[in-house]
């Protein structure tokens, strides 16, 4: 059975052109009113966590990120350049930008752990018994992940062997987390039965 290839954050296209009130908005909150920015929020807030979530695939870090983006808004309002587009466009650019970072340092994070986690394991007692013995337990491993459904299969491969959330596992499967969760939960238990796990 193939693995699915590592998702690529997914393309993304600017939106429609809001209209002029959101460019009076941003003229305000550049000049550090407080109440245009409440109001931009409420234009903005609930596309710009779609959009966010639709590149880091977890919704509590897509919560984060979307803060992040209203923080740098308000920050930097006078930088926004009407001529150069929308106030949506320029701000989802930044969401974007700030998203696609985000899967890129966990992504990162997760292959500096997977390296210290090597080495930081010693040279085995006897290395020809120890490749056998790992040889031989991942053949049984292989053998015991045929006998699973294939949601269930696709759901440890993606949390135990590739390092995904059980949340972003879903979103590569395009399941719901609750019955990806379920069936990994399932998953094991059938892995644990077949492998002899502390029988």
């Amino acid at each position: 059975m193939q693995e699915r290839p590592h998702s690529r954050p997914q393309r993304w296209t600017p939106p429609p052109d809001e209209g002029p009130d959101a460019r009076a908005l941003i003229a305000d909150v550049a000049k550090g009113d407080e109440r245009a920015f409440e109001q931009l929020y409420e234009l903005l807030s609930g596309s710009l966590l779609a959009m966010i979530q639709r590149v880091v695939r977890d919704a509590a870090q897509s919560e984060e990120v979307a803060q992040e983006v209203l923080v740098e808004v308000w920050r930097r309002a006078t930088h926004y350049r009407p001529e150069l587009g929308s106030v949506q466009t320029w701000v989802f650019t930044l969401a974007h930008r700030r998203a696609v970072d985000r899967v890129r340092s966990a992504q990162a994070g997760r292959d500096r752990e997977a390296r210290v986690g090597a080495q930081q394991h010693g040279r085995p007692f006897d290395e020809v018994s120890e490749s056998v013995t790992t040889r031989w337990e991942q053949r049984q491993v292989r053998r015991c992940l045929t006998a699973l459904t294939e949601l269930q299969r696709e759901s440890v491969l993606l949390t135990y062997y590739r390092g995904y959330t059980y949340r972003e596992a879903a979103g590569l499967l395009e399941a719901p987390a609750s019955t990806v969760k379920t069936r990994l939960r399932d998953g094991l238990i059938r892995l644990r039965d077949c492998l002899g796990v502390g029988r």
